[in-house]
């Protein structure tokens, strides 16, 4: 018996197109996924490379930075001056880790849904953990630096590392007013000493500066008090200095 074979077979359209159908969508969702996945791994990619091209221009900055310090120390050992060179270096970017952590961490706190209570509480907690942090960092530098350099040197680091305000302030002070007391002097000083000591370990010039500023604040209230107009004195100073100006100009005119 012969088998019969049909010469055609009839299908409806529909059932034609479903398989066709079928194989675009699938196509089309792979493509997308591709699309996606390749989209995803760019931008890891390039957050990635901008992450290590943003570290290693900090990292050229602290190095300069390290070695403008480095060099006023009068170091002639090249051992010890990349020894202390490299000291500082990491000093500042283990400081930069601490803040840009606690940064982080607030900002995240911030962006929670809590109370203003709960995140002025949180936020407090994080800078009490950030400055011990910073303490221990700048208890632990400090005895690095003294294995090495005498205190001379290591007073020139602290400077270094806060664009010498301290010295530039200090002589201001001393210029602007003249009749201070030793007790005065003293009391000035130390507190000067003590905004170095904390701005040392501030990540940007602008949080060096501020502790200054709010330590200079602190030193002109007490000679406020201490019966001395700042203002008077001030305007005082600086009709001085114009005066030696004009003497000098006329001196080199001679």
């Amino acid at each position: 018996m012969k088998r019969f074979i049909p010469d055609t077979i009839n299908v409806h359209p529909a059932d034609k197109a479903k398989p066709v159908a079928s194989f675009f969508s699938a196509a089309l969702l792979n493509t997308k996924i591709i699309i996606t996945a390749a989209a995803l791994l760019y931008s890891l990619n390039s957050c990635a490379q901008q992450n290590i091209t943003a570290d290693t221009a900090y990292q050229k900055v602290i190095a300069e930075r390290s070695a403008k310090i480095v060099q006023t120390l009068d170091i002639t050992d090249a051992v010890k001056y990349k020894k202390i060179q490299h000291i500082i270096a990491h000093q500042y970017l283990q400081l930069n880790e601490v803040h840009d952590g606690s940064k982080a961490i607030i900002t995240s706190v911030k962006a929670k849904q809590l109370s203003k209570e709960e995140i002025n509480e949180a936020v407090k907690k994080e800078n009490e953990k950030k400055y011990e942090q910073l303490k221990q960092l700048h208890t632990q530098f400090i005895a690095l630096l003294k294995n090495d350099l005498t205190a001379q040197q290591v007073e020139k680091v602290k400077d270094g590392m806060t664009y010498r305000i301290l010295p530039v302030t200090w002589t201001a002070y001393m210029d602007m007013l003249q009749h201070l007391t030793a007790e005065q002097k003293e009391k000035m000083y130390n507190w000067l000493l003590e905004a170095r000591e904390l701005a040392m370990d501030e990540g940007s010039s602008e949080a060096k500066h501020a502790v200054f500023g709010k330590y200079k604040g602190r030193i002109n209230n007490y000679l406020s008090a201490a019966g001395y107009d700042m203002k008077k004195e001030g305007e005082d100073w600086a009709k001085r200095i114009q005066a030696a100006k004009e003497t000098k100009q006329t001196q080199t005119n001679l």
